[in-house]
């Protein structure tokens, strides 16, 4: 290969690179404005008034498994970047019997999937998302008031690959 050729291959690595990095909320710099992390993010999925700020969400729901809040500040400043699909997160912050269907959208964006079952009177929303490389679903249980009753974490049952 011709080292002009190898560099264009480089350069050209290296802008794929960057581009990919753009699209990571996780590496929004601190104190960026509401139109710097849409410059870079695009439009959220979501948009919400917080009682110290506001958030754009953003899922990567029903294919992905992220979904990351963005808070600002009342200033209009980054304060933080969450991933919120997380056992340990959901285990923390999900209030059953006290969180209604606002709470959950407000924090975990639109499920992947709304399900019913015979033995719950209301719906299920499930998100997928990975817990150390092995996939998994959290199971929100809401029932007709509107309340979520339960959190259930199950392994996605994906199956093996055709190797003909």
């Amino acid at each position: 290969m011709k080292p002009v050729a190898v560099l264009r291959c480089i350069a050209l690595l290296a802008l794929v690179w960057l581009a990919g990095c753009a699209g990571m909320p996780e590496r929004l710099p601190s104190g960026a404005s509401r139109e710097q992390v849409i410059e870079r993010l695009g439009p959220p999925s979501a948009e919400y008034a917080l009682a110290d700020g506001s958030r754009l969400l953003y899922s990567r729901q029903p294919l992905g498994r992220q979904v990351y809040n963005v808070d600002f500040g009342p200033d209009g400043r980054l304060r933080r970047v969450v991933q919120v699909l997380d056992t340990n997160w959901m285990l923390q912050h999900v209030a059953i019997d006290r969180w209604t269907r606002d709470d959950v959208l407000r924090h975990l964006g639109r499920p992947a999937l709304v399900e019913r079952v015979a033995r719950f009177d209301g719906d299920i929303w499930t998100y997928r998302y990975l817990e150390n490389n092995n996939e998994r679903l959290a199971h929100v249980h809401i029932d007709r008031a509107g309340v979520v009753r339960k959190l259930l974490f199950l392994d996605e049952f994906t199956p093996p690959s055709d190797r003909s």
